[in-house]
């Protein structure tokens, strides 16, 4: 009979990238990796948001290091991955956690979908789009050198079930899992078999960017949007951002290592619900 290790877990020392790491469910992942024993490399567009999330790990007796980085900017980016691998040589791990949505790319009642800025529209792709495959390039022919390593996107809920008001942003969450799926098999077939790329698909999070959308500052009430997304989520709550943590640590551990191009929702059952 074959032996079945039920151990396996993420390896101490690893080096994990994480883009968008001073955001508040990257945080969360980024403080859950440190204290299993791995190197964080944080990446923000605020310096000052990443340098936070790196003193946390710190003042925790973890490793980490904060790096001001745009994720369309590939000289940036390279610049980046050239000081992660002055301090730790390797990069075991990226997850592309910069992302976004933009009001002026969201339809309303004083804005209908024929009056969206194209520059809008574009601004969301472009973050959510080539800010997840520009970092592919930069960090995954690192791995590729290496033959190994592992990616993890994030996608969302509106890739499988666009939601009213946000075009752009389901559109572009919806080209992140399509990438996800095509850079799982071009690592693998083109260079190796050990470079694994995955996605998660977080659904109703309350985050600061859709806090005012969900429910109503001043009462702390649900607004009617909120209440529709509870309505239709049987596990009847928003997502907390550790709730993400277990489906993360498994997406790039060894314990998924037979797991690759795949997007994994979380949920709380929003996509299985049909409303009846």
């Amino acid at each position: 009979m074959e032996n079945i290790n039920l151990t396996k877990s993420i390896t101490p020392g690893s080096v994990a990238v994480v883009t968008g790491g001073g955001g508040v469910l990257c945080r969360t992942m980024c403080l859950a990796l440190a204290h299993l024993g791995v190197k964080v490399a944080v990446l923000d567009l605020s310096a000052d948001a990443a340098q936070s999330v790196a003193g946390q790990i710190e003042a925790s007796g973890g490793e980490a290091m904060a790096i001001a980085a745009d994720v369309l900017d590939r000289g940036s980016l390279e610049a980046a991955c050239q000081n992660v691998l002055a301090r730790y040589t390797r990069v075991d791990i990226l997850i592309n956690g910069a992302g976004g949505n933009k009001k002026q790319a969201t339809t309303s009642p004083e804005q209908s979908f024929f009056d969206l800025p194209p520059e809008a529209v574009r601004w969301v792709f472009d973050l959510n789009c080539l800010g997840t495959i520009v970092p592919c390039q930069v960090f995954g022919k690192q791995m590729v050198e290496q033959a190994e390593g592992v990616i993890l996107n994030i996608s969302s809920m509106n890739a499988f079930r666009p939601l009213t008001r946000v075009p752009a942003y389901s559109a572009a969450k919806a080209a992140v899992s399509n990438f996800t799926q095509w850079l799982a098999v071009h690592m693998a077939q083109e260079y190796s078999p050990h470079i694994r790329v995955n996605a998660i698909a977080p659904g109703f999070f309350l985050t600061e960017q859709n806090r005012a959308l969900l429910t109503n500052v001043a009462t702390g009430e649900l607004t009617p949007r909120g209440q529709a997304i509870l309505t239709h989520t049987p596990m009847k709550r928003f997502g907390s951002p550790v709730d993400l943590v277990g489906t993360v640590l498994w997406l790039i551990s060894p314990a998924s290592s037979f797991v690759t191009g795949v997007v994994v929702p979380v949920d709380g059952g929003f996509a299985a619900y049909s409303g009846v």
